[in-house]
């Protein structure tokens, strides 16, 4: 360029051949950015973002890990792939975060439970940060390969929030549930009440009752009227709002048991289609019973690990 030529109409400087940028974010989904993101529970599954088993489940003291038991390898990684396997056959592209294994920081033993690591909102992700010393960073390994697949990472926790993706619940595009209780705290609820509020989304707080993980293992969302709840430990607000936005809330038959825990750790693949773990007839005939098209796989010795299906599904995309 000549020394003496005027930048003033060049298009870096918004002259002639400028081209201004006016589609909105949420436009940009599946352009600029990934096809990825949800607005309530039940429509079908596109995508998710699963964690392979590795050596780190071979843990000696399970309970400073956070788990319930020792899961046995080979078990527990044929059972996983398996998952992977009934997620392609539903037609759900599955993605794999990978931690970089180091001397110094192997991959925690509960980095295969990736619905706690984000959320997905309408508009792309949420990063979670966990509530334990024991998962801490976790969430850094979900970050980078959500950077790498084309996903709009739309907040990280600040300050002391603390916040895990299993305890926020779309009910529509408008309105979402999130728990305050063992895993989330007031201070994440703020940051992401504020957050959704930019999208136009009212944010619900509920508590959990002392000794409940996530809200995740006690309500979940079927169709678009449809959903189920554990009696006696389901927050009072969220039956209720979900009455009032035109649900029928069903409840499991009352027994409290780890067992029947486990069988309601699903994931909904679309408008009344689950998949569940295998090997608990009752509970699977009551969400049968529903009218639901219930798939079963094998996951128990997965779920020796404090988690299931739900815990395991990092939901990347659904619509």
């Amino acid at each position: 360029m000549s020394r003496n030529r005027s930048t003033f109409n060049a298009a870096a400087y918004g002259g002639s051949g400028w081209s201004p940028r006016t589609a909105s974010h949420a436009e940009e989904l599946g352009r600029q950015w990934a096809a990825c993101g949800i607005e309530n529970e039940w429509s079908p599954l596109r995508a998710v973002l699963l964690h392979r088993p590795g050596p780190e489940l071979a843990v000696e003291d399970v309970n400073g890990a956070q788990l319930l038991a020792r899961p046995e390898h080979a078990r527990a990684l044929a059972q996983h792939d398996a998952l992977a396997a009934a997620y392609r056959a539903a037609g759900v592209t599955v993605h794999y975060v990978e931690p970089a294994p180091s001397n110094s920081q192997p991959p925690s033993p509960n980095q295969i439970f990736c619905a706690d690591l984000f959320a997905m909102t309408p508009e792309g992700a949420i990063l979670g940060r966990p509530a334990s010393t024991v998962r801490a960073g976790e969430e850094r390994w979900v970050a980078r390969r959500l950077a790498d697949l084309g996903v709009p990472i739309l907040a990280t926790l600040t300050g002391h929030a603390v916040f895990e993706g299993a305890d926020l619940l779309w009910l529509d595009r408008r309105t979402a549930l999130i728990a305050r209780g063992l895993r989330t705290n007031q201070a994440a609820i703020e940051q992401v009440g504020a957050l959704l509020g930019r999208m136009g989304t009212t944010l619900l707080p509920v508590d959990l009752p002392f000794g409940a993980m996530h809200l995740m293992g006690l309500l979940r969302i079927f169709d678009g009227d449809l959903a189920a709840a554990w009696p006696r430990r389901t927050p009072f607000a969220a039956v209720e709002t979900l009455r009032a936005a035109g649900y029928r809330v069903h409840f499991l038959p009352e027994e409290a048991s780890q067992s029947q825990n486990v069988a309601f750790n699903c994931v909904t693949l679309g408008p009344r289609r689950i998949l569940m773990v295998a090997g608990y007839a009752e509970t699977q005939d009551f969400l049968a019973g529903l009218g639901l098209t219930v798939t079963a796989i094998e996951a128990d010795e997965l779920a020796k690990a404090a988690g299931a299906i739900g815990c395991l599904s990092g939901i990347v995309a659904r619509g």
